[in-house]
C-alpha cells in the first residue's frame, strides 16, 4: 500500500523565548519537552508561527532541561520574535498497511505560558476492520500515577 508520513510528536503553543540569527541554523528546545513527546536531537521538525503564519522546517537541538527554552536559530530567527506562539511537530514514515493492522500513537504537549507541560495528549489510530479510528486521549497529569 505504500509509505505515508504520520505525525508522531507535537509541541502545541510553545512560546519563543529568544531568537538567535547569528547561529548555525536549527531550533533549540527544552530537552524535557523533547523527551516527553519523543523528539530526538537532530530530528527534522515542521514549525508554524501562530502569530504571523510563517512556516518552516529545520532540525532540533536539545536545550537545558526545565528551562522552557524555545529558540529559533539562524534564518528561522527572522520568521518570529520573542513571545510568538509556535506549533512544532515531527513526522515519521510508516507503512500504511502496518498502520491499518497495528495502529499508531502520537504524543502532544499543550504548553503553559512558561513552556512547561500543561497537558499531555495521546492521539491514536486504532485498527478497525481494515480502517482506523482516531482518538484523542488525555495522558496522566504530571505528578500522578495510574491506579
Amino acid at each position: 500500500m505504500g509509505i505515508i508520513k504520520l505525525m508522531h510528536a507535537k509541541l502545541h503553543r510553545v512560546r519563543v523565548t529568544e531568537a538567535k540569527r547569528d547561529y548555525v541554523g536549527s531550533l533549540t528546545i527544552d530537552s524535557d519537552l523533547l523527551e516527553k513527546v519523543g523528539m530526538l536531537p537532530l530530528e527534522e521538525v515542521q514549525i508554524v508561527n501562530i502569530n504571523n503564519g510563517n512556516r518552516w522546517s529545520t532540525y532540533v537541538l536539545p536545550g537545558e532541561a526545565g528551562s522552557g527554552i524555545v529558540c529559533p536559530n539562524g534564518g528561522a530567527a527572522l520568521l518570529c520574535q520573542k513571545d510568538d506562539l509556535l506549533i512544532i511537530w515531527a513526522n515519521e514514515q510508516c507503512d500504511r498497511s502496518e498502520i491499518l493492522k497495528n495502529g499508531h500513537e502520537a504524543k502532544i504537549i499543550v504548553a503553559d505560558e512558561n513552556n512547561h507541560c500543561q497537558e499531555l495528549l495521546y492521539q491514536t489510530l486504532t485498527p478497525n476492520q481494515g480502517s482506523v479510528e482516531f482518538h484523542s486521549l488525555p495522558g496522566i497529569p504530571e505528578g500522578h500515577t495510574s491506579s
